[in-house]
Protein backbone atom coordinates (compact mmCIF):
# COMPACT_ATOMS: atom_id res chain seq x y z
CA UNK A 1 0.00 0.00 0.00
CA UNK A 2 0.95 3.69 -0.24
CA UNK A 3 3.12 4.68 2.73
CA UNK A 4 4.36 8.17 1.91
CA UNK A 5 3.82 10.90 -0.67
CA UNK A 6 6.19 13.86 -0.91
CA UNK A 7 5.90 16.96 -3.08
CA UNK A 8 8.24 19.87 -3.74
CA UNK A 9 7.33 22.95 -5.81
CA UNK A 10 4.22 21.29 -7.23
CA UNK A 11 1.41 23.64 -8.38
CA UNK A 12 0.68 25.57 -5.13
CA UNK A 13 2.60 23.21 -2.84
CA UNK A 14 6.02 24.46 -1.71
CA UNK A 15 7.04 21.37 0.22
CA UNK A 16 4.90 18.60 1.64
CA UNK A 17 5.21 15.08 2.95
CA UNK A 18 2.21 12.96 3.91
CA UNK A 19 2.32 9.52 5.53
CA UNK A 20 -0.58 7.11 5.04
CA UNK A 21 -1.83 4.07 6.90
CA UNK A 22 -4.03 1.17 5.92
CA UNK A 23 -7.81 1.20 6.09
CA UNK A 24 -10.04 4.01 4.81
CA UNK A 25 -8.61 7.56 4.63
CA UNK A 26 -10.31 10.73 3.42
CA UNK A 27 -8.96 14.02 2.09
CA UNK A 28 -11.23 16.99 2.71
CA UNK A 29 -10.92 20.76 2.53
CA UNK A 30 -12.49 23.87 1.10
CA UNK A 31 -13.16 24.13 -2.62
CA UNK A 32 -9.94 25.16 -4.38
CA UNK A 33 -7.72 24.14 -1.47
CA UNK A 34 -6.05 21.54 -3.66
CA UNK A 35 -7.58 18.24 -2.53
CA UNK A 36 -7.07 16.67 -5.92
CA UNK A 37 -3.51 18.01 -6.22
CA UNK A 38 -2.26 15.05 -4.21
CA UNK A 39 -4.00 12.62 -6.57
CA UNK A 40 -2.59 14.45 -9.59
CA UNK A 41 0.90 14.27 -8.08
CA UNK A 42 0.53 10.56 -7.35
CA UNK A 43 -0.55 9.94 -10.94
CA UNK A 44 2.61 11.70 -12.16
CA UNK A 45 4.72 9.47 -9.91
CA UNK A 46 2.93 6.53 -11.53
CA UNK A 47 3.87 7.59 -15.06
CA UNK A 48 1.08 9.86 -16.32
CA UNK A 49 1.87 12.70 -18.72
CA UNK A 50 3.16 15.94 -17.21
CA UNK A 51 4.25 19.39 -18.41
CA UNK A 52 5.65 22.65 -17.07
CA UNK A 53 2.16 23.58 -15.87
CA UNK A 54 2.74 21.50 -12.71
CA UNK A 55 5.65 23.71 -11.58
CA UNK A 56 4.99 26.10 -8.73
CA UNK A 57 5.34 29.66 -9.98
CA UNK A 58 8.96 30.78 -9.89
CA UNK A 59 10.42 27.34 -9.29
CA UNK A 60 12.94 25.54 -11.51
CA UNK A 61 11.74 21.98 -10.94
CA UNK A 62 8.88 20.02 -9.46
CA UNK A 63 9.62 16.79 -7.63
CA UNK A 64 7.24 14.03 -6.55
CA UNK A 65 8.09 10.94 -4.56
CA UNK A 66 5.82 8.02 -3.62
CA UNK A 67 6.77 5.16 -1.33
CA UNK A 68 4.82 1.87 -1.37
CA UNK A 69 5.12 -1.52 0.22
CA UNK A 70 6.59 -3.73 -2.52
CA UNK A 71 3.90 -6.19 -3.66
CA UNK A 72 5.08 -9.79 -4.16
CA UNK A 73 3.81 -9.68 -7.75
CA UNK A 74 6.49 -7.11 -8.62
CA UNK A 75 9.52 -8.99 -7.26
CA UNK A 76 10.26 -10.83 -10.51
CA UNK A 77 9.65 -7.75 -12.66
CA UNK A 78 12.01 -5.60 -10.57
CA UNK A 79 14.76 -8.21 -10.80
CA UNK A 80 14.35 -8.66 -14.55
CA UNK A 81 14.31 -4.90 -15.16
CA UNK A 82 17.48 -4.41 -13.08
CA UNK A 83 15.96 -2.50 -10.13
CA UNK A 84 16.80 -3.16 -6.48
CA UNK A 85 14.12 -5.25 -4.80
CA UNK A 86 13.41 -4.28 -1.18
CA UNK A 87 10.47 -4.21 1.21
CA UNK A 88 9.79 -0.61 0.11
CA UNK A 89 9.28 0.62 -3.44
CA UNK A 90 10.26 4.25 -4.03
CA UNK A 91 9.05 6.02 -7.18
CA UNK A 92 10.44 9.47 -7.94
CA UNK A 93 9.64 11.89 -10.75
CA UNK A 94 10.90 15.38 -11.62
CA UNK A 95 9.78 17.88 -14.26
CA UNK A 96 11.88 20.99 -14.94
CA UNK A 97 11.07 24.39 -16.42
CA UNK A 98 11.93 23.15 -19.93
CA UNK A 99 9.37 20.36 -19.62
CA UNK A 100 12.06 17.67 -19.32
CA UNK A 101 10.92 14.74 -17.21
CA UNK A 102 13.07 12.21 -15.34
CA UNK A 103 12.03 9.19 -13.29
CA UNK A 104 13.59 6.70 -10.86
CA UNK A 105 12.56 3.41 -9.29
CA UNK A 106 14.39 2.55 -6.06
CA UNK A 107 17.09 5.06 -6.96
CA UNK A 108 17.76 3.76 -10.49
CA UNK A 109 16.75 5.67 -13.62
CA UNK A 110 13.49 4.45 -15.15
CA UNK A 111 11.26 5.22 -18.12
CA UNK A 112 7.68 6.47 -17.88
CA UNK A 113 6.58 3.20 -19.46
CA UNK A 114 8.22 1.32 -16.58
CA UNK A 115 6.44 3.57 -14.05
CA UNK A 116 3.13 2.76 -15.73
CA UNK A 117 3.90 -0.96 -15.61
CA UNK A 118 4.55 -0.68 -11.87
CA UNK A 119 1.37 1.39 -11.39
CA UNK A 120 -0.85 -1.52 -12.45
CA UNK A 121 0.36 -3.44 -9.38
CA UNK A 122 0.00 -0.54 -6.94
CA UNK A 123 -2.96 1.77 -7.41
CA UNK A 124 -6.43 1.73 -8.94
CA UNK A 125 -7.84 5.27 -9.33
CA UNK A 126 -11.54 6.02 -9.83
CA UNK A 127 -12.10 9.65 -10.85
CA UNK A 128 -15.27 11.72 -10.64
CA UNK A 129 -15.74 11.28 -14.38
CA UNK A 130 -15.20 7.52 -14.27
CA UNK A 131 -18.59 7.01 -15.90
CA UNK A 132 -17.21 8.42 -19.18
CA UNK A 133 -14.98 5.39 -19.74
CA UNK A 134 -18.01 3.18 -19.10
CA UNK A 135 -19.57 4.45 -22.32
CA UNK A 136 -16.65 3.15 -24.39
CA UNK A 137 -17.05 -0.41 -25.64
CA UNK A 138 -13.40 -1.34 -25.13
CA UNK A 139 -13.55 -0.27 -21.46
CA UNK A 140 -16.87 -2.04 -20.92
CA UNK A 141 -15.61 -5.24 -22.49
CA UNK A 142 -12.38 -5.08 -20.46
CA UNK A 143 -14.32 -4.62 -17.22
CA UNK A 144 -16.66 -7.52 -18.02
CA UNK A 145 -13.74 -9.79 -18.91
CA UNK A 146 -11.92 -8.85 -15.71
CA UNK A 147 -15.04 -9.51 -13.62
CA UNK A 148 -15.55 -12.88 -15.28
CA UNK A 149 -11.87 -13.81 -15.00
CA UNK A 150 -11.69 -14.08 -18.79
CA UNK A 151 -8.25 -14.15 -20.38
CA UNK A 152 -8.73 -12.68 -23.86
CA UNK A 153 -5.02 -12.70 -24.73
CA UNK A 154 -5.10 -16.14 -26.47
CA UNK A 155 -8.10 -14.93 -28.47
CA UNK A 156 -6.25 -11.82 -29.67
CA UNK A 157 -3.19 -13.92 -30.51
CA UNK A 158 -5.22 -16.40 -32.56
CA UNK A 159 -6.87 -13.46 -34.35
CA UNK A 160 -3.47 -12.09 -35.34
CA UNK A 161 -2.37 -15.50 -36.60
CA UNK A 162 -5.55 -15.84 -38.65
CA UNK A 163 -5.11 -12.34 -40.10
CA UNK A 164 -1.48 -13.09 -41.02
CA UNK A 165 -2.47 -16.37 -42.70
CA UNK A 166 -5.24 -14.61 -44.66
CA UNK A 167 -2.89 -11.84 -45.77
CA UNK A 168 -0.27 -14.37 -46.91
CA UNK A 169 -2.90 -16.22 -48.96
CA UNK A 170 -4.30 -13.02 -50.50
CA UNK A 171 -0.81 -11.78 -51.35
CA UNK A 172 0.09 -15.09 -53.00
CA UNK A 173 -3.09 -15.07 -55.07
CA UNK A 174 -2.63 -11.47 -56.21
CA UNK A 175 1.06 -11.82 -57.00
CA UNK A 176 1.07 -15.35 -58.34
CA UNK A 177 2.50 -14.41 -61.77
CA UNK A 178 5.22 -12.18 -60.27
CA UNK A 179 6.12 -14.82 -57.69
CA UNK A 180 6.41 -17.49 -60.37
CA UNK A 181 8.70 -15.30 -62.46
CA UNK A 182 10.83 -14.59 -59.43
CA UNK A 183 10.92 -18.28 -58.60
CA UNK A 184 12.12 -19.15 -62.14
CA UNK A 185 14.83 -16.48 -61.96
CA UNK A 186 16.10 -17.77 -58.63
CA UNK A 187 15.99 -21.39 -59.79
CA UNK A 188 18.08 -20.54 -62.89
CA UNK A 189 20.64 -18.60 -60.83
CA UNK A 190 20.89 -21.44 -58.32
CA UNK A 191 21.42 -23.86 -61.21
CA UNK A 192 24.31 -21.74 -62.49
CA UNK A 193 26.01 -21.69 -59.11
CA UNK A 194 25.26 -25.37 -58.52
CA UNK A 195 27.36 -26.19 -61.60
CA UNK A 196 30.31 -24.55 -59.89
CA UNK A 197 29.37 -26.00 -56.46
CA UNK A 198 31.49 -23.46 -54.57
CA UNK A 199 32.62 -24.70 -51.16
CA UNK A 200 33.02 -22.62 -48.02
CA UNK A 201 36.60 -21.34 -47.81
CA UNK A 202 37.45 -22.89 -51.20
CA UNK A 203 38.22 -19.59 -52.92
CA UNK A 204 41.08 -18.70 -50.57
CA UNK A 205 42.58 -22.19 -51.03
CA UNK A 206 42.31 -22.00 -54.83
CA UNK A 207 43.85 -18.55 -54.91
CA UNK A 208 46.83 -19.62 -52.81
CA UNK A 209 47.35 -22.79 -54.88
CA UNK A 210 47.19 -20.80 -58.11
CA UNK A 211 49.84 -18.34 -56.95
CA UNK A 212 52.09 -21.26 -56.06
CA UNK A 213 51.65 -23.08 -59.37
CA UNK A 214 52.02 -19.88 -61.41
CA UNK A 215 55.56 -19.63 -60.02
CA UNK A 216 56.35 -23.35 -60.42
CA UNK A 217 59.45 -22.83 -62.64
CA UNK A 218 61.04 -20.39 -60.24
CA UNK A 219 60.20 -22.69 -57.34
CA UNK A 220 61.81 -25.70 -59.11
CA UNK A 221 64.93 -23.77 -60.03
CA UNK A 222 65.31 -22.44 -56.52
CA UNK A 223 64.82 -25.88 -54.98
CA UNK A 224 67.35 -27.45 -57.41
CA UNK A 225 69.98 -24.80 -56.69
CA UNK A 226 69.45 -25.23 -52.96
CA UNK A 227 69.76 -29.04 -53.22
CA UNK A 228 72.98 -28.72 -55.17
CA UNK A 229 74.44 -26.36 -52.61
CA UNK A 230 73.39 -28.57 -49.71
CA UNK A 231 74.39 -32.02 -50.97
CA UNK A 232 74.74 -32.66 -54.70
CA UNK A 233 77.36 -30.23 -56.05
CA UNK A 234 81.03 -31.21 -56.06
CA UNK A 235 81.66 -28.78 -53.23
CA UNK A 236 78.47 -28.87 -51.10
CA UNK A 237 77.67 -27.88 -47.54
CA UNK A 238 77.20 -31.42 -46.28
CA UNK A 239 80.57 -32.53 -47.67
CA UNK A 240 82.37 -29.50 -46.23
CA UNK A 241 80.74 -30.09 -42.80
CA UNK A 242 82.02 -33.69 -42.91
CA UNK A 243 85.58 -32.47 -43.63
CA UNK A 244 85.42 -30.06 -40.71
CA UNK A 245 84.21 -32.81 -38.36
CA UNK A 246 87.04 -35.17 -39.45
CA UNK A 247 89.74 -32.52 -38.95
CA UNK A 248 88.53 -31.58 -35.46
CA UNK A 249 87.99 -35.13 -34.27
CA UNK A 250 91.74 -35.81 -34.85
CA UNK A 251 92.78 -32.98 -32.54
CA UNK A 252 89.83 -32.69 -30.06
CA UNK A 253 91.50 -35.16 -27.65
CA UNK A 254 94.17 -32.53 -26.97
CA UNK A 255 91.64 -29.84 -25.92
CA UNK A 256 88.19 -30.65 -24.50
CA UNK A 257 86.95 -27.19 -25.58
CA UNK A 258 86.68 -28.44 -29.19
CA UNK A 259 84.31 -31.28 -28.26
CA UNK A 260 81.34 -28.86 -28.23
CA UNK A 261 82.25 -27.59 -31.70
CA UNK A 262 82.31 -31.14 -33.03
CA UNK A 263 78.84 -31.80 -31.63
CA UNK A 264 77.50 -28.59 -33.18
CA UNK A 265 78.93 -29.49 -36.60
CA UNK A 266 77.47 -33.00 -36.36
CA UNK A 267 74.04 -31.46 -35.62
CA UNK A 268 74.39 -29.09 -38.58
CA UNK A 269 75.34 -32.00 -40.82
CA UNK A 270 72.18 -33.91 -39.74
CA UNK A 271 70.01 -30.83 -40.48
CA UNK A 272 71.63 -30.44 -43.90
CA UNK A 273 70.84 -34.07 -44.67
CA UNK A 274 67.17 -33.49 -43.62
CA UNK A 275 67.00 -30.39 -45.82
CA UNK A 276 68.44 -32.30 -48.76
CA UNK A 277 65.84 -35.04 -48.34
CA UNK A 278 62.99 -32.50 -48.20
CA UNK A 279 64.24 -30.62 -51.28
CA UNK A 280 64.57 -33.88 -53.21
CA UNK A 281 60.98 -34.81 -52.36
CA UNK A 282 59.77 -31.32 -53.32
CA UNK A 283 61.41 -31.62 -56.76
CA UNK A 284 59.65 -34.94 -57.34
CA UNK A 285 56.09 -33.60 -56.60
CA UNK A 286 53.50 -34.30 -59.30
CA UNK A 287 51.21 -31.35 -58.54
CA UNK A 288 53.65 -28.92 -60.07
CA UNK A 289 52.92 -30.20 -63.54
CA UNK A 290 51.35 -27.91 -66.19
CA UNK A 291 48.12 -29.96 -66.50
CA UNK A 292 47.26 -29.38 -62.84
CA UNK A 293 47.86 -25.68 -63.31
CA UNK A 294 45.55 -25.62 -66.33
CA UNK A 295 42.67 -27.26 -64.45
CA UNK A 296 43.17 -24.81 -61.61
CA UNK A 297 43.10 -21.89 -64.07
CA UNK A 298 39.80 -23.12 -65.49
CA UNK A 299 38.11 -23.36 -62.04
CA UNK A 300 39.36 -19.93 -61.01
CA UNK A 301 38.08 -18.51 -64.27
CA UNK A 302 34.62 -19.99 -63.61
CA UNK A 303 34.59 -18.46 -60.10
CA UNK A 304 35.59 -15.04 -61.43
CA UNK A 305 33.01 -15.16 -64.24
CA UNK A 306 30.10 -15.88 -61.85
CA UNK A 307 31.37 -13.34 -59.34
CA UNK A 308 31.40 -10.62 -62.04
CA UNK A 309 27.96 -11.67 -63.30
CA UNK A 310 26.35 -11.39 -59.87
CA UNK A 311 28.54 -8.49 -58.72
CA UNK A 312 29.86 -10.19 -55.64
CA UNK A 313 33.40 -10.86 -54.37
CA UNK A 314 34.38 -14.43 -55.34
CA UNK A 315 34.65 -15.51 -51.69
CA UNK A 316 30.94 -14.64 -51.15
CA UNK A 317 29.58 -17.06 -53.77
CA UNK A 318 28.91 -19.93 -51.29
CA UNK A 319 26.92 -17.57 -49.01
CA UNK A 320 25.05 -16.19 -52.02
CA UNK A 321 24.05 -19.71 -53.06
CA UNK A 322 22.75 -20.44 -49.54
CA UNK A 323 20.81 -17.16 -49.55
CA UNK A 324 19.15 -17.92 -52.88
CA UNK A 325 18.20 -21.39 -51.75
CA UNK A 326 16.48 -19.87 -48.70
CA UNK A 327 14.65 -17.34 -50.87
CA UNK A 328 13.55 -20.09 -53.26
CA UNK A 329 12.19 -22.13 -50.35
CA UNK A 330 10.20 -19.09 -49.18
CA UNK A 331 8.86 -18.52 -52.70
CA UNK A 332 7.90 -22.17 -53.00
CA UNK A 333 5.92 -21.80 -49.79
CA UNK A 334 4.36 -18.52 -51.00
CA UNK A 335 3.24 -20.08 -54.27
CA UNK A 336 1.76 -23.10 -52.52
CA UNK A 337 -1.83 -21.85 -52.57
CA UNK A 338 -3.21 -25.11 -51.24
CA UNK A 339 -0.82 -25.05 -48.32
CA UNK A 340 -1.59 -21.40 -47.60
CA UNK A 341 -5.30 -22.11 -47.72
CA UNK A 342 -4.88 -24.99 -45.26
CA UNK A 343 -2.89 -22.70 -42.94
CA UNK A 344 -5.61 -20.03 -43.11
CA UNK A 345 -8.33 -22.61 -42.42
CA UNK A 346 -6.39 -23.97 -39.45
CA UNK A 347 -5.85 -20.47 -38.04
CA UNK A 348 -9.55 -19.66 -38.46
CA UNK A 349 -10.55 -22.86 -36.69
CA UNK A 350 -8.25 -21.97 -33.79
CA UNK A 351 -9.78 -18.48 -33.59
CA UNK A 352 -13.32 -19.85 -33.77
CA UNK A 353 -12.55 -22.19 -30.88
CA UNK A 354 -11.13 -19.39 -28.75
CA UNK A 355 -13.94 -17.01 -29.69
CA UNK A 356 -16.63 -19.56 -28.77
CA UNK A 357 -14.94 -20.15 -25.41
CA UNK A 358 -14.75 -16.42 -24.62
CA UNK A 359 -18.36 -15.84 -25.77
CA UNK A 360 -19.58 -18.54 -23.41
CA UNK A 361 -17.61 -17.03 -20.52
CA UNK A 362 -19.03 -13.56 -21.26
CA UNK A 363 -22.59 -14.88 -21.40
CA UNK A 364 -22.00 -16.39 -17.95
CA UNK A 365 -20.34 -13.30 -16.46
CA UNK A 366 -22.71 -10.64 -17.85
CA UNK A 367 -25.82 -11.45 -15.74
CA UNK A 368 -23.70 -11.90 -12.60
CA UNK A 369 -22.08 -8.49 -13.03
CA UNK A 370 -25.48 -6.96 -13.82
CA UNK A 371 -27.03 -8.43 -10.66
CA UNK A 372 -24.17 -7.27 -8.43
CA UNK A 373 -24.24 -3.69 -9.76
CA UNK A 374 -28.04 -3.61 -9.58
CA UNK A 375 -27.85 -4.55 -5.90
CA UNK A 376 -25.28 -1.82 -5.26
CA UNK A 377 -27.54 0.72 -7.01
CA UNK A 378 -30.34 0.01 -4.54
CA UNK A 379 -28.05 1.01 -1.69
CA UNK A 380 -27.02 4.21 -3.49
CA UNK A 381 -30.45 5.82 -3.70
CA UNK A 382 -31.59 4.23 -6.95
CA UNK A 383 -34.31 1.96 -5.57
CA UNK A 384 -35.91 -0.03 -8.34
CA UNK A 385 -33.05 0.83 -10.69
CA UNK A 386 -31.64 -1.86 -12.91
CA UNK A 387 -28.29 -2.49 -14.51
CA UNK A 388 -27.79 -4.73 -17.53
CA UNK A 389 -24.83 -5.91 -19.57
CA UNK A 390 -25.81 -6.28 -23.22
CA UNK A 391 -23.72 -8.47 -25.51
CA UNK A 392 -24.05 -7.26 -29.08
CA UNK A 393 -23.08 -9.61 -31.89
CA UNK A 394 -20.56 -8.17 -34.35
CA UNK A 395 -21.18 -8.19 -38.09
CA UNK A 396 -17.77 -9.82 -38.51
CA UNK A 397 -15.27 -11.40 -36.09
CA UNK A 398 -12.92 -8.99 -34.36
CA UNK A 399 -9.69 -9.36 -32.41
CA UNK A 400 -11.74 -9.21 -29.18
CA UNK A 401 -14.20 -11.87 -30.29
CA UNK A 402 -17.67 -12.21 -31.74
CA UNK A 403 -19.48 -9.64 -29.58
CA UNK A 404 -19.08 -6.22 -28.04
CA UNK A 405 -20.44 -5.27 -24.62
CA UNK A 406 -22.54 -2.30 -23.53
CA UNK A 407 -23.82 -1.17 -20.13
CA UNK A 408 -27.53 -0.36 -19.99
CA UNK A 409 -29.14 1.44 -17.05
CA UNK A 410 -32.64 2.10 -15.79
CA UNK A 411 -32.42 4.75 -13.06
CA UNK A 412 -35.68 3.80 -11.34
CA UNK A 413 -38.46 1.24 -11.38
CA UNK A 414 -40.58 1.13 -14.49
CA UNK A 415 -38.01 2.74 -16.79
CA UNK A 416 -36.43 0.97 -19.72
CA UNK A 417 -32.69 0.33 -19.53
CA UNK A 418 -30.77 2.62 -21.87
CA UNK A 419 -27.09 3.03 -22.74
CA UNK A 420 -25.17 4.86 -20.02
CA UNK A 421 -24.30 7.72 -22.38
CA UNK A 422 -28.04 8.48 -22.70
CA UNK A 423 -28.73 8.58 -18.95
CA UNK A 424 -29.43 12.28 -18.41
CA UNK A 425 -28.75 12.81 -14.70
CA UNK A 426 -25.16 13.56 -13.76
CA UNK A 427 -25.89 12.42 -10.22
CA UNK A 428 -27.20 9.11 -11.49
CA UNK A 429 -24.14 8.63 -13.66
CA UNK A 430 -21.83 9.25 -10.70
CA UNK A 431 -23.74 6.81 -8.51
CA UNK A 432 -23.80 4.14 -11.21
CA UNK A 433 -20.05 4.55 -11.72
CA UNK A 434 -19.60 4.27 -7.95
CA UNK A 435 -21.76 1.15 -7.84
CA UNK A 436 -19.62 -0.43 -10.57
CA UNK A 437 -16.39 0.65 -8.86
CA UNK A 438 -17.50 -0.87 -5.55
CA UNK A 439 -18.70 -4.06 -7.23
CA UNK A 440 -15.47 -4.57 -9.14
CA UNK A 441 -13.09 -3.18 -6.51
CA UNK A 442 -11.61 -6.59 -5.79
CA UNK A 443 -10.42 -6.98 -9.38
CA UNK A 444 -6.77 -6.44 -10.22
CA UNK A 445 -3.66 -6.56 -8.09
CA UNK A 446 -3.55 -2.98 -6.81
CA UNK A 447 -3.33 -2.73 -3.03
CA UNK A 448 -4.54 0.88 -2.98
CA UNK A 449 -7.93 2.13 -4.22
CA UNK A 450 -8.38 5.87 -4.75
CA UNK A 451 -11.78 7.54 -5.21
CA UNK A 452 -11.43 11.12 -6.43
CA UNK A 453 -14.78 12.84 -5.76
CA UNK A 454 -16.75 9.92 -7.17
CA UNK A 455 -19.51 10.85 -4.70
CA UNK A 456 -20.34 14.06 -6.61
CA UNK A 457 -24.11 14.46 -6.89
CA UNK A 458 -24.73 12.23 -3.89
CA UNK A 459 -26.18 13.29 -0.55
CA UNK A 460 -28.29 12.33 2.46
CA UNK A 461 -28.69 8.69 3.37
CA UNK A 462 -26.98 7.67 0.13
CA UNK A 463 -23.85 9.54 1.18
CA UNK A 464 -23.89 7.60 4.44
CA UNK A 465 -24.05 4.36 2.48
CA UNK A 466 -21.12 5.47 0.31
CA UNK A 467 -19.07 6.09 3.43
CA UNK A 468 -19.91 2.68 4.88
CA UNK A 469 -19.10 1.01 1.55
CA UNK A 470 -15.65 2.62 1.44
CA UNK A 471 -15.01 1.77 5.08
CA UNK A 472 -15.91 -1.82 4.24
CA UNK A 473 -13.51 -1.82 1.28
CA UNK A 474 -10.81 -0.46 3.58
CA UNK A 475 -10.87 -3.64 5.63
CA UNK A 476 -9.27 -5.58 2.77
CA UNK A 477 -7.32 -2.88 0.94
CA UNK A 478 -6.04 0.63 1.47
CA UNK A 479 -8.73 3.13 0.37
CA UNK A 480 -8.16 6.87 -0.16
CA UNK A 481 -11.08 9.15 -1.01
CA UNK A 482 -11.22 12.83 -1.90
CA UNK A 483 -14.69 13.87 -0.76
CA UNK A 484 -16.87 16.86 0.07
CA UNK A 485 -19.45 14.79 1.95
CA UNK A 486 -19.36 14.85 5.77
CA UNK A 487 -21.18 11.50 5.86
CA UNK A 488 -18.30 9.88 3.94
CA UNK A 489 -15.61 11.68 5.95
CA UNK A 490 -17.19 10.55 9.23
CA UNK A 491 -16.73 6.88 8.27
CA UNK A 492 -13.00 7.20 7.64
CA UNK A 493 -10.34 5.56 9.75
CA UNK A 494 -7.95 8.45 9.01
CA UNK A 495 -8.82 12.04 8.12
CA UNK A 496 -6.55 14.49 6.24
CA UNK A 497 -7.46 18.14 5.71
CA UNK A 498 -6.08 20.13 2.79
CA UNK A 499 -5.78 23.83 3.59
CA UNK A 500 -4.80 26.83 1.48
CA UNK A 501 -3.02 29.82 3.00
CA UNK A 502 -1.03 32.92 2.04
CA UNK A 503 2.71 32.87 2.69
CA UNK A 504 5.16 35.47 1.46
CA UNK A 505 2.53 36.92 -0.84
CA UNK A 506 1.89 33.56 -2.49
CA UNK A 507 -0.77 30.92 -2.07
CA UNK A 508 0.42 27.58 -0.75
CA UNK A 509 -1.37 24.37 0.10
CA UNK A 510 -0.71 22.11 3.05
CA UNK A 511 -2.06 18.80 4.36
CA UNK A 512 -2.44 17.68 7.94
CA UNK A 513 -4.02 14.85 9.90
CA UNK A 514 -6.98 15.84 12.07
CA UNK A 515 -8.15 13.93 15.11
CA UNK A 516 -10.30 14.63 18.15
CA UNK A 517 -11.79 18.12 18.32
CA UNK A 518 -10.04 19.20 15.13
CA UNK A 519 -11.75 16.43 13.21
CA UNK A 520 -15.11 17.28 14.77
CA UNK A 521 -14.59 20.87 13.64
CA UNK A 522 -13.76 19.82 10.07
CA UNK A 523 -16.84 17.61 9.78
CA UNK A 524 -18.94 20.45 11.25
CA UNK A 525 -17.49 22.82 8.62
CA UNK A 526 -18.46 20.35 5.90
CA UNK A 527 -21.97 20.27 7.37
CA UNK A 528 -22.62 23.96 7.67
CA UNK A 529 -19.83 26.19 6.42
CA UNK A 530 -17.26 28.30 8.23
CA UNK A 531 -19.49 29.36 11.15
CA UNK A 532 -19.43 26.53 13.63
CA UNK A 533 -22.36 26.35 16.01
CA UNK A 534 -22.92 24.08 18.97
CA UNK A 535 -25.58 22.35 16.90
CA UNK A 536 -23.27 21.64 13.96
CA UNK A 537 -20.50 20.48 16.31
CA UNK A 538 -22.88 18.15 18.12
CA UNK A 539 -24.14 16.81 14.79
CA UNK A 540 -20.56 16.26 13.62
CA UNK A 541 -19.71 14.42 16.84
CA UNK A 542 -22.75 12.18 16.40
CA UNK A 543 -21.83 11.42 12.77
CA UNK A 544 -18.30 10.46 13.78
CA UNK A 545 -19.61 8.15 16.49
CA UNK A 546 -21.98 6.49 14.03
CA UNK A 547 -19.26 6.28 11.38
CA UNK A 548 -16.82 4.62 13.75
CA UNK A 549 -19.29 1.82 14.46
CA UNK A 550 -20.76 1.62 10.94
CA UNK A 551 -21.99 -1.87 10.07
CA UNK A 552 -20.85 -3.44 6.79
CA UNK A 553 -23.05 -2.89 3.74
CA UNK A 554 -24.26 -6.00 1.97
CA UNK A 555 -23.05 -6.04 -1.59
CA UNK A 556 -23.31 -8.38 -4.51
CA UNK A 557 -20.70 -11.06 -4.87
CA UNK A 558 -19.20 -12.59 -7.96
CA UNK A 559 -20.14 -16.26 -8.08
Amino acid sequence: MLRRLSLRDFVIVTELEVEFDGGFSVLTGETGAGKSILIDALQLALGSRGDVGVLREGSARSEIGAEFDTPPSLAGWLDEAGFDAADSLLLRRTIDAQGKSRAWINGSAATLAQLREVADHLVDIHGQHAWQSLTRTASVRGLLDAYGGIDAAPLAASWQQWRAAQEALAHARGAQADLERERERLAWQIGELDKLAPGDGEWDELDAEHRRLSNAQALMEGARAALDAVSEADENAEHLAGIAIDRLQHVAEFDSALAGVVEALQGAQAQLQDAAHTLSSYLNREDLDPQHLQSLDERLSAWMSLARRYRRPPAELPALLAQWRGELAALDAATDLEGLQRAADTAQAAFDTQAAKVSKQRRTAAPKLAAAVTQAMQQLGMAGGRFEVALVAQDAPQSFGLESAEFLVAGHAGSTPRPMAKVASGGELSRIALAIAVTTSQLGEAGTLIFDEVDAGVGGAVAETVGRLMKQLGRDRQVLAVTHLPQVAACADHHFVVAKQMQGGRVRSDVGVVTGESRVGEVARMLGGERLSSTSLAHAQEMLSVGASAAPVKKGRKS
